[in-house]
């Protein structure tokens, strides 16, 4: 049994350490303000200064004083506590300061991302081929009721050929009129060509030239097979005034002449540095443009192997009669020693074979280092994957 002295020891015993749980617990609180995990256990809800710095209003009030859009919405924050680790509510209210300039700059990186020019709609905006412009004058003389046209010159044009350049030249027509055309000379490898050259519409009333639309269609020589269209431009010759002399420049739009419903080719390469060989796979084709007046065609595929400016081989598939998504599975193999496989161009051309006229081109494609953005990627891929075939779709050109 205990004595009345040592019962009011004890009390004074628990009593004290009583007092130092309470001043150490009234010490926490003080220190950590009583973090949302403290509140969510003690079932309390209080408002705290973190809430009130995620508020509309506030946000509202950091844009106007740095003066910079920033995004309206908040992310969703993933607030779970983990076991070990010390809640984010509490690292956040600890790092308040910083924490809003964090995000600004978060929010600043992710616009200067979407308006950088790397972005990737500008990349594509970027890949855009650029056709080129052409400078020509316009006039009319009353007295010999002759129209005048002078073709200039253009400037920055599109390498068309293999060899990293193009030989363009120009034809003048009076829309509606297409029997009738003029040209200009050839200029040879030439992405800059100057003319200077007059053309004469003559016995030409004033009341039906205001009604005719001049019509210029800047084009790449070729000499083994079909000129290739560089692009065009349209002038409605009601709006200009004839009385005079005029000059215009104008930006080359894409020829609307089908190219872009030619087609499409599915064909594989491969590249064997062993035996320095590629093998070109003709597979299929879909939707290839009706030349007959049936509504159909009559495709088959030739294959140049080119070094340089230089025809080297040449290898076709076989006809494939009234059929506008033919399959050929067709291979062909040629030489390419690597020395040489830099300056090499493959060129496809599907045609439509005539027993009766000559056949016709259905569309072209032109495999190498220098070619368009698609086909250097299968060319680099073919490359990059020796022995390995290496198969992609390709959109026919004119």
């Amino acid at each position: 049994m205990f004595t009345d002295t040592s019962k009011d020891s004890f009390a004074l015993d628990v009593a004290l350490i009583s007092a130092a749980v309470f001043i150490c617990l009234a010490a926490m609180v003080a220190m950590c303000g009583i973090c949302k995990w403290c509140q969510h256990r003690l079932g309390k809800r209080h408002k705290s200064s973190l809430e009130a710095v995620t508020t509309p209003d506030s946000n509202r009030g950091r844009i106007e004083k740095k003066a910079i859009k920033l995004p309206t919405g908040n992310k969703p924050v993933n607030t779970t506590p983990v076991q070990g680790q010390v809640p984010q509510d509490d690292l956040d209210r600890r790092t308040e300061p910083r924490s809003s300039v964090s995000d600004l700059v978060n929010s600043l990186t992710s616009e200067m991302l979407m308006l950088s020019p790397c972005s990737e709609d500008d990349h594509e905006g970027s890949s855009r081929e650029n056709l080129g412009r052409i400078q020509f004058s316009v006039g009319y003389n009353f007295q010999e009721s002759t129209f005048t046209v002078k073709i200039l010159k253009a400037v920055e044009l599109p390498a068309k050929d293999f060899s990293g350049t193009s030989d363009p030249f120009v034809k003048i027509y009076l829309l509606p009129d297409k029997k009738h055309k003029l040209e200009t000379k050839v200029k040879r490898k030439n992405l800059n060509p100057h003319w200077n050259e007059t053309f004469l519409f003559e016995g030409f009333p004033y009341e039906k030239v205001v009604q005719r639309v001049l019509y210029l269609q800047v084009l790449d020589y070729d000499r083994f097979s079909r000129n290739d269209p560089i692009g065009e431009v349209s002038l409605p010759l009601s709006k200009v005034d004839l009385t005079q002399t005029q000059t215009f420049w104008k930006e080359l739009k894409p020829c609307s002449d089908g190219s872009g419903s030619r087609g499409e080719l599915l064909l594989s390469l491969c590249y064997n540095p062993t035996t320095n060989t590629i093998t070109v796979n003709i597979i299929k084709a879909r939707n290839l443009k009706a030349m007959d007046i049936g509504g159909t065609s009559d495709p088959y595929v030739k294959v140049w192997l080119m070094y340089k400016d230089k025809k080297v081989e040449k290898k076709k598939t076989a006809v494939l009669k009234r059929c506008l998504n033919p399959i050929f599975n067709e291979s062909f193999m040629f030489d390419v020693p690597t020395e040489i496989l830099r300056e090499t161009t493959i060129i496809i051309t599907v045609m439509d074979k005539d027993r009766l006229s000559r056949n016709d081109v259905i569309g072209k494609i032109y495999l190498s280092w220098k070619s368009g953005p698609g086909e250097v990627k299968h060319w680099k891929d073919m490359v990059g994957r020796p022995r390995h075939a290496v198969a992609q779709w390709h959109q026919l050109k004119a």
